[in-house]
């Protein structure tokens, strides 16, 4: 179980724009969707947090990202690329493993497309919305991709807070409060 260290916040290569990936089909781009994958299930399991995660977190610059939602099988979306965005926005709450100590307010599309490849190469694309937050969770690791982070998107700087505190005053009324988040 390759579990890799998560970049922290102030780590240049967090800031760092990806690569993408010449061929979704090569052994090492599955290794790394392997580790990312018990990566983030490494943190769920310690942390009650991590939806998803995004390569440059464990380092490597490339445009890799996986979703690994509570009851789904896991979902690598390789050069993932947001073709299509909604007008409408949202606040919502978001928090990252790259600093999982800071929740903020950031605002997101209320739903997304998103053209991707799987690991054999092939090309899809799908509607993000509302439903399991999806738009808002692709919107930040996306982000991560092109070296944004949440704390680039907050709304307003009063509504950045620690852990502790969104736990015990915003947690019930976020999708972190709701068990099919939390797994």
């Amino acid at each position: 179980m390759p579990i890799r260290e998560i970049l922290q916040l102030g780590n240049p290569l967090l800031r760092e724009v990806a690569e993408p990936v010449a061929d979704a089909t090569v052994p090492a781009v599955a290794q790394v969707v392997t580790d990312l994958t018990d990566t983030v299930a490494h943190w769920r399991e310690t942390t009650g947090y991590g939806r998803a995660i995004a390569a440059p977190q464990i380092g490597v610059l490339q445009r890799i990202v996986v979703l690994r939602l509570p009851g789904k099988p896991v979902w690598p979306l390789i050069n993932p690329t947001v073709v299509e965005r909604s007008p409408e926005t949202m606040v919502v709450w978001d928090a990252c493993l790259s600093f999982l100590s800071i929740f903020m307010q950031v605002e997101r599309h209320q739903w997304i497309t998103v053209r991707y490849q799987d690991l054999g190469g092939s090309w899809h694309e799908t509607r993000a919305g509302l439903k399991d937050d999806l738009a808002e969770l692709l919107q930040h690791e996306i982000d991560h991709l092109d070296g944004i982070l949440a704390i680039d998107r907050v709304t307003d700087v009063k509504s950045i807070c620690t852990r502790a505190e969104f736990e015990r005053r915003y947690r019930a009324d976020s999708p972190y409060g709701r068990q099919a988040h939390l797994g």
